[in-house]
């Protein structure tokens, strides 16, 4: 392994403050769209995006970043880290310009495809660059203090959107990313060094379209099912199909082949592989409820696009607070005490989204929010610094890749699975409202909320309009259990991937070294990162 470069403290923490800025950027504008969904979903004020077009516009990004991270690692690997990292921003930026003048939701969603493009580049760069600057301790610091960026995101963006919404048109909320990206490519240029692994590693072509073909087709079935009603038709059970085995034949083909971008086998690992998945897990089950939030905050209970975004706040402020306190927790009592309660917490804090309805005062709603942010916090910096500090240096750009391709791969997933459930149970619940209704209106009232009191408002019918609402409360409530569910599943998989491998056998005799090293014969077998090494 190639030892990293000794760099001047100021130095390292210069790097990482731009770094900080490249991830803010990311947060920032996943944050930012979930306040602007219900604008989109709007005929007057926005593009009237159906649920499936909504769910598109964010998958999309989603899709494009998950597949193409293992690919731009590999880049980094061979061609510097630095040089993927600024071309990955001039293309975040371009996008962004493009998302913001679209014309329709067609448009909307391409653009965003291409912004998934250019966070595809940045993330798996923006962490080998990391892991090249900082070693031994400081590095698991930096690492913390990098996870701050991502509650800062999340508390600028959704007020950001909600200023902007308020005195702008939709598209002003993308524009926000080109003075960020401006920002950062002039900090890269002047302070970071051009990383590279000394080995260098061939494209993947077949992985890239295996995986990008085979996800797509996934998250197209699975979002086809929540438009219709007969799941036996081949549109919905055949992409899912295929999906699945695109994604095996995906797998199998990074096996066979000599140099990897994205390699399965550091899967294999019980703390690598059961800490992403838990990860992948988690992140599924955040991407879900992010969803719903957007349309219940100001959907169903009318808020303004600011206030809104005010009241998410509370849920940034506890991942701000959450992030470097559960680093602090983890270097007094190790991951697994820390970790796994606070997943727990999570799963238990988006389910209690079912007790959320029309009436609810909004100090519970914050409460709640709080807790979810707070609890997120704790488990996914302590657990992202572990499996990033255990991989290989010479591999860090696909390595990295590998954990950041299986979190976007759980979020493309959940915001799929979790708006089809949605419109599913919202579709069974407004059945009853629709004998009022013109049948030339009724698969307008059935797509959506948002749709529905639209027409409730054109035909004059308040009592239509109050029937989506309540539908819509039903819908996130039976999204919500299921949320829970997949929650509870992270925590057991990631009581698995950190369980105890047992004690290390203690030598008879240890002249060299005498009492000190017996002590730490005696210890157990570390936590973290070291553990999952056994």
């Amino acid at each position: 392994m190639t030892a990293p470069p000794v760099l001047p403290k100021v130095k390292q923490q210069s790097i990482l403050a731009v770094l900080m800025v490249c991830s803010l950027l990311i947060w920032l504008d996943n944050t930012v769209l979930s306040i602007t969904l219900e604008t989109l979903a709007d005929p007057v004020r926005g593009l009237g995006a159906s649920p499936a077009e909504l769910q598109w516009a964010t998958g999309a990004y989603t899709l494009v970043f998950a597949t193409l991270m293992f690919t731009a690692g590999a880049l980094g690997d061979s061609f510097g880290h630095r040089t993927v990292l600024a071309v990955g921003l001039g293309v975040f930026g371009a996008a962004s310009l493009w998302a913001a003048y679209g014309g329709d939701a067609d448009q909307l969603i391409a653009a965003r495809a291409a912004m998934g493009l250019g966070a595809a580049l940045i993330m798996p760069a923006n962490f080998a660059i990391l892991l090249w600057t900082f070693t031994g301790p400081g590095r698991a610091t930096a690492i913390a203090i990098s996870s701050t960026s991502t509650g800062v995101g999340m508390a600028a963006g959704p007020v950001l959107a909600g200023v902007l919404l308020s005195h702008f048109w939709w598209g002003s909320v993308f524009l926000i990313n080109v003075p960020i990206v401006v920002a950062a490519l002039a900090g890269i240029i002047l302070l970071v060094p051009n990383f590279r692994s000394p080995t260098v590693r061939p494209l993947d072509p077949a992985g890239i379209l295996l995986s990008i073909s085979g996800l797509a087709a996934l998250t197209y079935g699975l979002i086809r099912a929540g438009q219709v009603e007969d799941w036996g038709r081949p549109d919905v059970w055949g992409p899912i199909a295929g999906g699945i085995v695109l994604l095996g034949a995906f797998v199998w083909a990074e096996l066979m082949a000599k140099a990897p971008s994205f390699d399965p086998r550091l899967l294999a690992q019980r703390m690598f592989g059961g800490g992403n998945a838990s990860m992948a897990l988690l992140l599924f089950s955040v991407a879900a409820v992010t969803f719903y939030n957007a349309f219940y905050l100001q959907g169903a209970l009318g808020y303004s696009p600011m206030k809104a975004g005010l009241a998410n706040i509370p849920t940034a402020v506890g991942a701000v607070v959450g992030a470097p306190l559960g680093a602090r927790l983890v270097r007094r009592w190790s991951l697994r005490p820390v970790a796994v309660p606070a997943l727990a917490v999570s799963a238990l804090s988006m389910g209690a989204v079912g007790f959320l309805d029309l009436h609810t005062p909004l100090v519970w709603i914050e409460i709640v929010l709080l807790v979810q942010g707070l609890s997120v916090g704790l488990v996914l910096a302590p657990v992202t610094g572990a499996l990033i500090s255990s991989l290989p240096l010479d591999r860090s750009g696909a390595g990295s890749a590998v954990t950041n391709t299986a979190r976007q791969a759980g979020s493309v997933i959940g915001i799929a699975v979790g708006g089809t459930i949605m419109s599913l149970a919202y579709r069974v619940a407004i059945k009853p409202s629709l004998s009022a209704v013109p049948a030339g209106l009724r698969d307008e009232v059935q797509t959506s909320a948002e749709q529905a009191r639209h027409v409730a408002a054109a035909l004059h019918q308040p009592a239509l309009a109050q029937a989506a609402d309540r539908a819509f409360i039903h819908s996130m409530h039976v999204g919500a259990i299921w949320i829970m569910v997949v929650g509870l599943l992270a925590t057991a998989v990631l009581v698995f991937a950190l369980r105890p491998a047992g004690k290390v056998a203690v030598p008879a005799r240890q002249p060299e070294d005498g009492p000190k090293s017996s002590r730490a014969d005696r210890q157990a077998v570390p936590s973290g990162a070291d553990a999952g090494n056994n």
